[in-house]
This record gives structure tokens, C-alpha cells and sequence, in this order.
């Protein structure tokens, strides 16, 4: 049985209500690793003398893009759901840039993925955030 990865992917992020309202877009989505970005939007700012996003608004992303590298991965059969997420904020990302995340799942069982993640902004050399996490792998 092939499995079209775009239409799973397509599928994955229209089923998603926050993503939409976040704005999220899917870069890439297979073999276990998936890109989202999402653009600055004063909607989401948590400070505003800085005008920096807020982390809430980071770690959905991270939490997205994790799920979708989960999902994608050759030997996971279908959805997942997030057990346990760790995010680390490096830094504030820069207003007015767009913020993108890199997920990848390194390792899965029959039960549980297991994610490393990063998010960057335009400056590239350093990463706003980090993640790692567990997620579940449905059954055949």
C-alpha cells in the first residue's frame, strides 16, 4: 500500500484549529521529519514594550512540527499524540521575523516516538528554542 505523504500531510495541518489561527504553514513533512513556520504576528506578541512572541505561541509550533515528524516517520502507522514535551527557550526571537521549526523523529517503538526539535528565526546561527519529547504511535 503506498501512503501519499502530501495528502497526509495537507490533511494534518487542515485538521488542526490552532494551527490555522497561529498561521502555521508546512514546510516539508517525511521519513520522520517534518519544517513549520510561522510569520510574526503582533496577535501573539507576549511583550509589548519588546514586541517579542510569546513562548506559548513557540511551543505550539514546536508541538506541531514534533507531531508531524512523529507522524511522518516510515515505521509509524498513522496519528500521534504528545506525552511528553521539553522545551528550552535560548533566546527571544527577533520581532518582525517569521519563526520556523525543525523536528525529527530519531527513534520509534511500536508505542512511542521519540522527537528532537529546533526553532530558529532569520537569524540563523542561533536557535530560539529546542525540544525534545515522546509522542504516541497508534496501532495497526
Amino acid at each position: 500500500m503506498s501512503v501519499d505523504i502530501n495528502k497526509i500531510a495537507k490533511q494534518f495541518m487542515e485538521a488542526l484549529p490552532h494551527a490555522r489561527a497561529l498561521g502555521m504553514r508546512l514546510r516539508h513533512m517525511g521519513e520522520g521529519m517534518a519544517e513549520i513556520e510561522m510569520d510574526y504576528d503582533e496577535r501573539f506578541v507576549g511583550d509589548p514594550e519588546t514586541g517579542v512572541i510569546h513562548g506559548g505561541a513557540v511551543s505550539a509550533l514546536m508541538d506541531t512540527c514534533c507531531g508531524a515528524a512523529a507522524m511522518s516517520h516510515p515505521s509509524s502507522p498513522g496519528g500521534t499524540a504528545t506525552i511528553d514535551l521539553r522545551i528550552d527557550y535560548m533566546r527571544p526571537a527577533t520581532p518582525g521575523q517569521k519563526i520556523r521549526a525543525h523536528a525529527e523523529c530519531y527513534h520509534i517503538t511500536r508505542s512511542v516516538a521519540f522527537v528532537r526539535a529546533r526553532a530558529m528565526d532569520d537569524d540563523d546561527d542561533r536557535p530560539v528554542a529546542t525540544a525534545t519529547g515522546t509522542f504516541t504511535v497508534e496501532g495497526k
